[in-house]
């Protein structure tokens, strides 16, 4: 019986998603849903959180928005660093549910390019980043703070639901994290 899901690095887990552990109890990443953008040994790796919704549009953030088509656009925080920039990011699942095209870290002309070409376009933002340097994101998943999961169409569907989200993922990858993930933060409320 594994507890832990151990994983063993692939070359690049860009496009797959990070799971906190149950365990895990840093508040930057607490029952958090990592996306990755982003990963490389030379680089490291850069992600959004995509269950933390600031429930504020674009336009509810920065005044340069009011009345603009995207000022609505919903506002994720998107981790602990950078968090003065915005991400702006556009996704669109093709027939087919286990493929997408993403555009992570566009500007509004090519959000604009992007919603004329298609309706099926759907767009978030998120203000900062996650961001692990060279070897560090390894370094955690040898010390189980994260599972890696791959990215399905489900999760976009849930990205507003906060730790519901994370619960249902984690949850359903055995026995073992489900009751983990429904186990009360203090014990003693057990």
């Amino acid at each position: 019986m594994n507890l832990t899901h151990r994983y063993k690095t692939q070359t690049c887990l860009s496009g797959n998603i990070l799971l906190s552990h149950p365990s895990l109890k840093d508040p930057n990443f607490y029952k958090s849903v990592v996306f990755l953008s982003a990963h490389s040994e030379d680089s490291g790796t850069i992600g959004v959180i995509l269950n933390r919704p600031l429930n504020r549009t674009l336009e509810q953030l920065d005044d340069q928005f009011k009345g603009n088509p995207y000022g609505s656009i919903p506002v994720f925080e998107g981790g602990p660093v950078e968090t003065d920039k915005i991400i702006v990011a556009a996704w669109e699942w093709m027939k087919e549910s286990s493929s997408f095209k993403l555009y992570f870290g566009i500007d509004l002309e090519k959000v604009d390019s992007l919603a004329k070409e298609s309706d099926d376009v759907k767009l978030a933002c998120f203000l900062g980043h996650s961001g692990w340097s060279p070897g560090q994101l390894e370094d955690e998943l040898d010390e189980t703070a994260w599972l890696v999961s791959s990215l399905d169409h489900e999760l976009f569907l849930e990205m507003g639901k906060q730790q519901e989200a994370w619960k249902k993922i984690v949850g359903g990858m055995s026995q073992e994290l489900r009751l983990l993930v429904e186990a009360p933060v203090d014990p003693t409320h057990n």
